[in-house]
């Protein structure tokens, strides 16, 4: 291949790429073509993107980025998986395929700068929670306090309040209320 069409295909991966911080990196060799084109569309239908890439100019490519940490799985036969609403979510995806797909292998993943390499990284990626996940444990987490402080001031309130209506009920109906000497 002449270094022009290398430097296009750089371009592109570049321009491809721009604004990507996280991917999985999958090989799909010895995939049947009808699995391959089941994993592209249930990925498409996320609006995921599945990339083939040559390696050297991926690593080219990606100098400077995000992605530059996939360097280590960038070998042999990949495809770079992006997009949709979060790398995990694809991470949680792919390990799902991958149980009844022998044939997907999970190279690795990077997520904020960091490599999650091999099965392994992809599956632990896979249980981080997503962006949104992440935001209502913190939410929670903020707003219990306030839930356990609005219980204890109501408790003690809501009985005082039962108490108060009993009384009122019991004098609406002629009845004396004698204090208790106990």
């Amino acid at each position: 291949m002449s270094k022009t069409i290398k430097d296009m295909i750089v371009r592109e991966y570049k321009k491809r790429f721009t604004g990507v911080e996280g991917a999985v990196l999958v090989e799909l060799r010895g995939m049947a073509g009808t699995d391959n084109t089941g994993l592209r569309l249930k990925m498409h239908a996320k609006q995921v993107r599945v990339t083939v890439v040559k390696n050297a100019l991926a690593r080219k490519a990606f100098e400077g980025t995000a992605l530059e940490v996939l360097a280590p799985g960038l070998s042999g036969p990949t495809a770079v998986v992006y997009g949709g609403e979060s790398v995990v979510g694809i991470a949680r995806d792919l390990v799902k395929m991958a149980k009844d797909q022998e044939s997907l292998v999970l190279k690795g993943a990077c997520i904020d700068g960091t490599w999650f390499g091999g099965d392994a990284g992809v599956k632990r990626l896979s249980e981080f929670p997503t962006k949104e996940e992440a935001q209502a444990k913190v939410v929670t987490l903020v707003l219990s306090p306030a839930r356990k402080l609005m219980g204890a001031v109501k408790g003690p309130g809501g009985r005082v309040m039962g108490i108060v209506k009993e009384i009122e009920s019991r004098l609406e109906k002629g009845e004396t209320i004698a204090a208790n000497a106990g």
